[in-house]
């Protein structure tokens, strides 16, 4: 079985239960990963939501049972420790001239061999050409 690194709004449709065809064929056909930041990013949203696109629009019962989710994050969904992929990040970071939160995307698949999959609202040019400098395959996903 392959791995996929995936972002923040698609670990939320995957703690939440909700996501479609093709996201359901990804996570049964896939070990899957996230990174650190997509982690912490999907928390935020879920502890302060201010009306964005991850929890924004949830009602807070929603958001605290995606809490208590997150918090006892099944331990098949494997979050890649900073230790191994943080050079490698701050080298993307100044290479391709990305967020510190899409080099760990791009290192973090990179690392693991793994494809990386994101939120097509989450698509950006940048992360897409640093996944494809460094040999990462890179996918989006309708919600």
């Amino acid at each position: 079985m392959s791995q996929v690194v995936i972002d923040d709004h698609l670990l939320r449709d995957v703690l939440a239960a909700e996501h479609g065809r093709r996201l359901t064929r990804l996570i049964t056909a896939n070990e899957l990963a996230t990174t650190n930041l997509y982690f912490v990013r999907l928390c935020k949203s879920v502890v302060a939501a201010r009306g964005g696109a991850l929890t924004g629009n949830w009602s807070p019962e929603r958001r605290r049972e995606l809490g208590r989710r997150l918090v006892e994050l099944p331990g098949s969904i494997l979050i890649l420790p900073m230790r191994l992929v943080g050079f490698r990040m701050a080298e993307l970071a100044e290479s391709q001239r990305l967020s510190t939160l899409g080099a760990e995307a791009v290192a973090a698949a990179e690392h693991l061999g793994a494809s990386l999959y994101v939120w097509e609202g989450d698509d950006g040019p940048g992360i897409r050409e640093a996944a494809r400098a460094s040999g990462v395959t890179y996918r989006t996903i309708p919600l």
